[in-house]
């Protein structure tokens, strides 16, 4: 198998170099009119064009499609369809308008993948390639979810599923894995304070709902210095706080505060959650407010399988690339809902950004020599994923 493999790797690269030009316009026009999560059908219908492939529609504006043999296990390769909600600040000519923007690199993983599927349509492949195209990873309800509880990784028979992303705190030439955790289970939060409204001139006459927000905002990290062991990653952010109307003289009776939580697992998230609950509650009293917590889960920690790692290192060089130190952090990414169900791997591809070197920021931008680093991540990991089934004694039927 492993002769099999090397003549696949040549084959498969050698076409992949036909299929980059194309790619590179593919990545410029998907970033030229991104589409926001839930809102993703253009996308879609863009890529899977390109593809030249069957697209079956799943989660209501992703896909998938199966190429190489029709039965038997799979390995499937996500590609994220969404953009975030980011006013483009680049200068491109072909930069969006729309005020969304491809500021994660959603456009060069899915042109990459592109690329990947077209060049493999002439392969003799051992195992089928599963491409996911996977709506709202920026936005909750996951789309890694729906299209995981859609029945699509069973009904495929996908085996491992394989993850690329592109990221400017890794070296360019070289990939992050690490086998284990990598990223962090993750939640939001959203906390409700009212009180008794009044005059700004006569405050003792009602709540001061505004001091009682602050004093929340304020307090929640030395509430979790004195609950979490200081050896254990844990991160409260706060991103939202609304209070008032806008009027300098009015007491508000409501606020809202809006905040991320990322920890390790849940045991440590369940007993967050019942501390700040109490927290919020205490605080809001202390200034005659009522204050409440809804915690909504989001992604699950996500592992990469160390069997599986151990194996996509060695492609990686065989790609032509660097395998490099693994890159941990307490970001979130909803690929966990498929590392939780079958063994995979997420891959972190170092980039070159023409702005900040800032995911998520206005001038966030890879160079187009990414696309092909992308690209040959995937093979990597399909070529690994192919090592583990022989391994495991997988059937080909």
């Amino acid at each position: 198998m492993s002769e099999a493999l090397d003549t696949l790797r040549e084959q498969w690269l050698t076409a992949l170099a036909a299929e980059l030009p194309g790619a590179v316009q593919l990545r410029r026009d998907l970033h030229q009119t991104p589409e926001l999560s839930g809102a993703e059908a253009g996308t879609a219908k863009r890529v899977a064009e390109a593809m030249g492939i069957e697209i079956t529609p799943v989660a209501d504006t992703g896909g998938y499609g199966r190429i190489g043999p029709r039965t038997g296990p799979s390995v499937g390769l996500r590609g994220e369809l969404d953009a975030l909600p980011v006013a483009e600040a680049t200068g491109l000519d072909w930069s969006s308008t729309n005020g969304a923007m491809h500021a994660c690199g959603h456009d060069v993983h899915l042109a990459a993948l592109t690329a990947v599927v077209r060049a493999a349509r002439g392969l003799e492949l051992p195992y089928a390639l599963v491409p996911l195209l996977q709506p709202r990873e920026e936005a909750y309800p996951s789309g890694a979810r729906d299209i995981e509880e859609a029945g699509v990784l069973g009904a495929q028979r996908v085996a491992h599923v394989i993850g690329v992303h592109v990221h400017p705190g890794v070296a360019l030439g070289a990939v992050s894995t690490g086998a284990g955790f990598v990223n962090a289970e993750a939640g939001e939060l959203e906390i409700e304070v009212a009180g008794q409204g009044g005059h700004g001139a006569y405050p003792h006459a009602g709540a001061d709902v505004a001091a009682a927000v602050a004093q929340i905002v304020m307090g929640l990290p030395e509430m979790l210095r004195r609950i979490v062991d200081p050896m254990e990653p844990v991160v409260i952010s706060v991103g939202t706080i609304q209070v008032g109307n806008g009027a300098a003289n009015v007491l508000p009776d409501h606020g809202r505060i809006l905040a991320t939580i990322r920890t390790t697992g849940p045991d440590t998230t369940e007993r967050l959650v019942e501390a700040i609950s109490r927290f919020v509650a205490a605080q809001a009293a202390a200034y005659d407010c009522t204050g409440t917590l809804r915690h909504t889960e989001g992604e699950p920690a996500l592992i990469n399988d160390h069997e599986l790692v151990e194996v996509l290192d060695t492609e990686i060089e065989r790609a032509g690339l660097q395998p490099t130190e693994p890159m941990r952090s307490l970001g979130a990414d909803d690929f966990s809902f498929f590392s939780e169900v079958v063994p995979s791997a997420m891959c972190f591809v170092g980039v070159r950004s023409a702005g900040k070197a800032s995911l998520h920021d206005a001038t966030f931008l890879p160079d187009d020599g990414a696309l092909e680093r992308v690209a040959r991540t995937f093979i990597a990991g399909y070529l690994a994923a192919c090592h583990r089934l022989e391994t495991e004694g997988a059937s080909r039927e």
